[in-house]
């Protein structure tokens, strides 16, 4: 820290998710405004849809050190809390999911990709085509980000995308994909016999969640942030740019369903029906 903190900033843009990494910032750098890249995952409650800046987040962590993700939101509104406590001018933003080209979680380029690389004359998808998504693709969020910082915007924000369907996810996927293979909707009790999860890791199926209790979660009204200038590109845009980035990856994904897992859950629901 030394060699930063003998200077004066403009600005400071924070990422950290450990609070006692943002406490030790805030204390040793001088700046003249801070934006701080927080969570909707801040949220104490995600049954709701589309809540505002104003609803109630969790508990601060009492620690300096997240020992796991588990306690990601608390860490996250902890590090707010030490920012908040400096004193200094300050952009908090809260943000959704981010997604676009270099997403290597593969949550946003997963459903234009199977699309794009079917296994089948359908494509494996939950019977949940209302369920609320929303991204924000990180080109648009990386630019409100930056002019927040010159422009030493003040305020706690919510930045993601326009709220839309999963059904429409799914539509513009294919879309993209000049695919023609259509969406073969599973029930999720069904998914969970197969061992088929939701939103991310092994075997899962991305941007959904089968519990009521979380069916908010990837929603924010983002009309403070919209009035600050943040500006968010179509959906098509950015799930045809993630294809293009989803087509050159070497990494392995960290969502969706190998060819060989939609093969199974195909067979196997070939195999019930008979």
């Amino acid at each position: 820290m030394a060699p930063v903190a003998e200077r004066h900033w403009d600005a400071v843009i924070d990422v950290a998710r450990q609070p006692g990494h943002v406490r030790r910032a805030v204390r040793d750098l001088s700046t003249s405004h801070w934006v701080f890249i927080s969570s909707g995952n801040v949220y104490a409650d995600f049954s709701t849809l589309d809540q505002d800046e104003n609803a109630p987040v969790r508990a601060p962590l009492d620690s300096d050190v997240m020992a796991d993700m588990s306690t990601y939101g608390e860490a996250k509104v902890a590090c707010e809390d030490a920012v908040r406590a400096s004193g200094v001018s300050a952009t908090i933003v809260r943000s959704g999911l981010i997604g676009g080209p270099g997403d290597v979680s593969g949550r946003s380029g997963y459903w234009p990709w199977r699309f794009a690389h079917p296994t089948g004359d359908d494509v494996i998808v939950p019977d949940d085509p209302d369920f609320p998504c929303a991204l924000i693709d990180v080109r648009d969020l990386a630019a409100w980000i930056v002019a927040a910082a010159e422009q030493h915007l003040d305020g706690t924000f919510n930045a993601t995308g326009p709220t839309t369907t999963f059904r429409e996810v799914l539509a513009t996927a294919a879309h993209v994909a000049t695919s023609t293979a259509r969406p073969r909707p599973v029930p999720a009790a069904t998914l969970a016999e197969l061992g088929i999860g939701a939103w991310m890791g092994p075997a899962t199926l991305p941007l959904w969640i089968d519990d009521p209790a979380w069916r908010g979660f990837a929603t924010m009204t983002t009309d403070r942030a919209r009035a600050a200038g943040l500006t968010t590109r179509p959906l098509m845009d950015t799930l045809r740019d993630t294809l293009e980035y989803e087509n050159q990856r070497t990494e392995p994904r960290q969502a969706g369903l190998t060819d060989d897992e939609e093969r199974r859950v195909r067979s196997a629901l070939i195999a019930h029906r008979e």
